[in-house]
């Protein structure tokens, strides 16, 4: 196979393709409008029948008189015959034979009606059957699709409502976060102020006089005069030293 022939055919797949896409979602539609047109067929056939049936009748009427005016011929070649008048008889017998071949014609004519009146007649109630059966399927399918398209606008609304409550407890959990992302903030700050008067107060009874401030160079080196003052002390006599043995001299 060419190239071009493989592109024709891709083209012939995808307008197929295509095809049967619009037939699948306009297929209630197409349904209908076939109803349709069977229906308006049905209905010239009806208009078919009618006329034929007219016909027909206007056939079966024109065979009575002549049917008479046979019946009346043939009286008059019987009388004449017994008089003996065959010329004349002759002449009847050939209008008489006119007739009667005008008649099996129309009878065969009228055969022939009924025939095809029989067989529109059984058509006309076959399509009228398979008419009413369709539309009444296509109501059931209508029916179908209308609380199938009922049920998935409920799921898409459903979902929908889904969406937007777990959109909802994400924003309520973000609030709360932050309520709690402030609640710490609130505190740490009420802590760092309170440290910040707790400084302010400590400073205030130290310039008072009333807290020893260890971190200057007073205190430092008033804590290291001590501990050398303390070294530097002579240690007290010994209680042993100051007993007197008896038996010393």
């Amino acid at each position: 196979m060419s190239l071009w022939n493989k592109i024709f055919t891709m083209f012939r797949g995808a307008a197929t393709e295509a095809g049967e896409a619009i037939v699948d979602k306009n297929a209630i539609r197409i349904l209908d409008q076939e109803i349709r047109d069977s229906s308006e067929a049905l209905r010239r056939s009806r208009d078919d029948l009618a006329k034929m049936m007219a016909q027909r009748k206007l056939a079966a009427d024109k065979v009575k008189p002549k049917q008479d005016k046979i019946n009346e011929y043939t009286g008059f070649i019987e009388q004449l015959l017994a008089r003996g008048d065959e010329a004349l008889a002759r002449e009847v017998a050939e209008k008489l034979a006119v007739l009667e071949s005008d008649g099996i014609q129309e009878l065969e004519t009228i055969k022939q009606y009924d025939a095809n009146i029989d067989v529109l007649k059984k058509s006309i109630i076959k399509a009228e059957s398979t008419i009413a059966r369709l539309k009444q399927q296509v109501d059931s399918v209508k029916a179908t699709e209308n609380v199938q398209r009922a049920q998935a606008a409920i799921a898409a609304r459903h979902s929908g409502t889904n969406s937007a409550l777990r959109t909802a407890a994400d924003s309520l959990e973000r609030i709360k976060a932050k309520q709690l992302e402030n609640a710490a903030r609130i505190d740490a700050a009420a802590q760092l102020e309170h440290m910040d008067s707790d400084q302010d107060l400590k400073a205030k009874l130290a310039s008072a006089g009333l807290l020893e401030d260890r971190s200057s160079a007073d205190s430092v080196l008033a804590r290291f005069k001590s501990k050398n003052a303390a070294l530097a002390a002579p240690a007290p006599p010994s209680l042993s030293a100051e007993i007197v043995d008896p038996n010393r001299g």
